[in-house]
């Protein structure tokens, strides 16, 4: 443990930030699994309806990945990765249809 007074509140200071990463991270999880599964239930039934909720689903997870990219939480390039892995989930669907 540290015993000076400024490595202490470091300390603190990565703590919080570690929690405020995790839940980005976590968020960003959620919201790629969310959109997956709307992607099976498209492939499933293809109805204007389930193409409009996979929309606003990747809408959701690309908004969130672009915050945790600008945030610093995501590398760019990791941001840009899943990002591409979402769209070509939906890619792989709606070619075969």
């Amino acid at each position: 443990m540290a015993n000076i007074k400024s490595a202490k509140k470091r300390i603190q200071i990565a703590e919080r930030n570690r929690l405020h990463n995790k839940s980005y991270k976590s968020a960003v999880k959620t919201l790629m699994k969310s959109y997956l599964e709307a992607v099976d239930a498209y492939k499933a039934n293809p109805t204007p309806e389930a193409l409009e909720a996979v929309n606003a689903k990747q809408s959701l997870a690309y908004s969130k990945i672009d915050r945790a990219v600008k945030r610093g939480v995501l590398h760019g390039n990791t941001g840009a990765r899943r990002k591409t892995k979402l769209a070509v989930a939906l890619k792989k669907v709606t070619a075969t249809n």
